[in-house]
């Protein structure tokens, strides 16, 4: 739905946009409000815009995920996920199985999200206090467990012990284990729905064509008709465009699992984490200037976070399942494709021994031909006008005559017949 406020004013399109925490709203987003609020690009978004033809699509961005699927038409941030072509059929039902995943998550793992704004709600309020304080331990205290929140990125587990000591140790190391064992982030779950729905489609629809395809081909095989081969043509054409489809999804996947560097950039709440850990760490830099020291430890650390990429194995594995799932079609489809080929095959022998049936028959009416010739020519003969001292006998040897001459065609059209089976020309 699109509607122009003026005359030269951008087109507002009616966005659905679902929350982090499972809700749903319409929103009317503008062309360049979009771009501000997610970061993309002008040709990101007219990949999704649902009258336009683009191939199937998946790519990572600074700030969103933009996702072209099927009927998937969606730019997933770290907190909410806008959908355009809402009022498919099949993007309400992407969206109840979306809104079904976050609260059954919700319910179970709190969100990264809600932990920071926690957190960072807990740091604004100790630099409310401290504001010129020469101490500012809690804002530490902060900063140190938002960078714990990346454990998994800059694997604390594995730093020394000798590093660590005491109750520091013993909490980093807990922080850690807890971060390993979290749920999938929000951009990951929305990314999920989304594979899920587009391979439920194909496979929806690859069950279908199976259920059409395999009868319409025994019935051609057993009964060739103008009918059936109709059927056939159609099913053929419906084939070859599906296969077409879920090869563009496969490479795509495949494209993406082959480039790590795609798929660390979609890891979107590890980059919000990471800019809220570089910002408490400048505002260390600005108002502890008493513990240099424990600044550029910090600082160390909150490097280390922004230059070593995230683990993307989480992502790879979430990846190939959906990978091996659309491999799994392409495979029934490929198979199909192979019955349906090894049937026109059928058909062609069939045609081919139908159509040398009929040039042995006409092998056959011809040899008959020339016979029955060679009998009128016989006739001719006696039919002229000439005196024949055979007529003047008695009238049996006209009969005898007439007999003969029939029984020697009858004769030499056998020899033919015999002569061209022992030389294989006729299959008789």
């Amino acid at each position: 739905m699109a509607t122009k406020l003026k005359k030269g004013m951008p087109v507002v399109k009616a966005w659905l946009v679902i929350s982090e925490s499972g809700q749903s709203s319409i929103e009317e987003i503008g062309k360049h409000s979009m771009m501000k609020r997610t970061g993309l690009p002008a040709r990101d978004l007219r990949a999704l815009d649902p009258v336009l033809s683009y191939p199937s699509s998946i790519l990572g961005r600074e700030r969103a995920i933009v996702v072209s699927l099927e009927h998937i038409r969606a730019i997933i941030t770290s907190k909410e996920v806008l959908l355009i072509n809402y009022n498919n059929p099949l993007v309400v039902q992407f969206v109840q199985d979306l809104q079904h995943r976050i609260v059954f998550g919700n319910n179970n793992v709190t969100s990264p999200h809600q932990a920071m704004d926690h957190t960072g709600k807990e740091m604004e309020d100790t630099a409310e206090v401290t504001w010129g304080s020469p101490s500012l331990n809690t804002l530490h205290s902060s900063a140190k467990s938002l960078s714990m929140m990346r454990a998994p990125t800059c694997n604390f587990v594995n730093m020394k012990s000798q590093d660590i000591e005491g109750e520091g140790a013993n909490s980093t190391i807990n922080v850690s284990v807890a971060a390993g064992s979290k749920a999938l982030p929000f951009e990951f779950k929305a990314l999920e729905a989304c594979l899920e729905s587009a391979c439920r489609c194909l496979e929806t629809e690859t069950r279908t064509l199976e259920e059409e395809a395999y009868p319409a081909l025994d019935e051609l095989t057993s009964k060739i008709s103008t009918l059936n081969l109709e059927r056939v043509r159609q099913i053929k054409s419906r084939l070859v465009a599906l296969s077409g489809r879920v090869q563009k999804v496969r490479d795509e996947l495949e494209n993406l699992l082959d480039d790590d560097n795609d798929m660390a950039e979609m890891y979107l709440t590890e980059k919000v984490v990471a800019r809220a850990v570089d910002q408490i760490s400048t505002i260390e830099e600005v108002y502890d200037g008493e513990r240099e020291v424990d600044d550029e430890s910090v600082d160390d650390c909150s490097e280390t976070n922004t230059s070593v990429k995230p683990d993307i194995e989480e992502l790879e594995m979430l990846l190939e399942a959906y990978f091996a799932q659309i491999d799994g079609i392409l495979q029934k489809l490929s198979g199909m494709s192979e019955y349906v080929d090894d049937t026109e095959d059928f058909i062609n022998i069939m045609l081919d021994d139908k159509q040398n049936q009929l040039l042995q028959m006409g092998v056959i009416l011809s040899a008959a031909n020339m016979i029955l010739n060679a009998g009128i020519a016989v006739v001719g003969f006696f039919g002229m006008n000439i005196h024949v001292t055979l007529f003047d006998e008695k009238p049996i040897q006209f009969w005898e005559t007439v007999i003969g001459t029939c029984g020697g065609c009858i004769a030499l059209f056998l020899v033919l017949l015999g002569w061209g089976k022992r030389k294989k020309i006729l299959a008789l």
